[in-house]
């Protein structure tokens, strides 16, 4: 999306008053944007891994605040319930976000992106909330898993794309899609951890360390040697300035640029991935 294309928030962002999971969208939607959430709450007991304080610590937390603490139960802080549409208080407020560890329900609903043999084990990886728009401008409650080390700067680059307006179509764990890379990127599905290949080759993919994310892959596709994916992507080859679609400087690159992360849209060569963002440029 390029600069043109953005649409800025209109409010000043203020204190929601409601915790982020009040807002989760329905478990039984099956639309792209009426994303599922797991019905789990609470914080798993695993150790956390070493050199993920911070980022790795357990529940709601505010884009540029500290974590606050859990409750005693250990799980994030519970709000008020309400029907999973009524997201009307985030037209004009800043929201917040939640980073937690994999709770055992979790660990069991992401059998299909995680298995023993994986490079990092689930006590590495944190399960986030965060919100985004979606081609309507109606805010949805979108779910990602990263490692534990990145978790805070992505949620705080998918509230600065909410504050952007950039549309995003679904943000679902790819496990919803039995842990199918195609099959998520035909929805497409915003993603990040999916223990796998790379695609093409036979080392893992930087998605299997929770490094990296796949954004709008539709309207960004990844192009190999002239082929490209997901097949639906053909049509925005031309790289049209149009909502959704990534051009090299706009602010949803920058965003990522920001917090280190690189553009696969830059890579020069038989293969560019305009979806693509990772840590380690690759």
């Amino acid at each position: 999306m390029s600069g043109r294309a953005v649409v800025l928030a209109a409010a000043a962002p203020v204190l929601l008053a409601c915790a982020l999971a009040a807002c989760a969208p329905s478990p039984n939607a099956d639309s792209p944007t009426t994303d599922t959430a797991p019905s789990s709450s609470g914080v798993a007991s695993p150790t956390a891994p070493s050199g993920t304080a911070g980022s790795g610590d357990a529940g709601i937390v505010g884009p540029t605040s500290s974590p606050t603490s859990a409750s005693p139960s250990g799980s994030p802080r519970s709000a008020p319930s309400g029907s999973p549409d009524a997201l009307a208080p985030w037209a004009a407020t800043r929201p917040l976000v939640s980073i937690s560890r994999i709770t055992p329900a979790l660990a069991e609903r992401m059998s299909a992106s995680w298995h023993s043999g994986c490079p990092v084990p689930l006590s590495d990886l944190r399960y986030l909330r965060v919100p985004y728009r979606d081609p309507a401008g109606v805010t949805r409650t979108g779910e990602l898993a990263v490692h534990a080390d990145v978790a805070r700067d992505i949620t705080d680059v998918f509230v600065e794309l909410w504050e952007l307006g950039y549309p995003i179509t679904s943000m679902r764990l790819v496990d919803d899609f039995g842990g199918d890379d195609d099959a998520s990127m035909a929805a497409d599905n915003t993603s990040g951890f999916n223990c796998r290949i790379v695609t093409g080759g036979w080392t893992w993919s930087e998605h299997a360390y929770g490094l990296a994310l796949d954004l709008n892959p539709v309207e960004n596709p990844y192009v190999r040697d002239g082929r490209v994916a997901p097949p639906a992507a053909l049509a925005y080859m031309d790289r049209p300035d149009v909502p959704g679609v990534l051009h090299a400087n706009d602010p949803v690159v920058a965003a990522f640029a920001a917090i280190g992360w690189t553009w696969g849209g830059s890579w020069r060569g038989s293969v560019v991935d305009y979806q693509h963002f990772s840590l380690r440029g690759r």
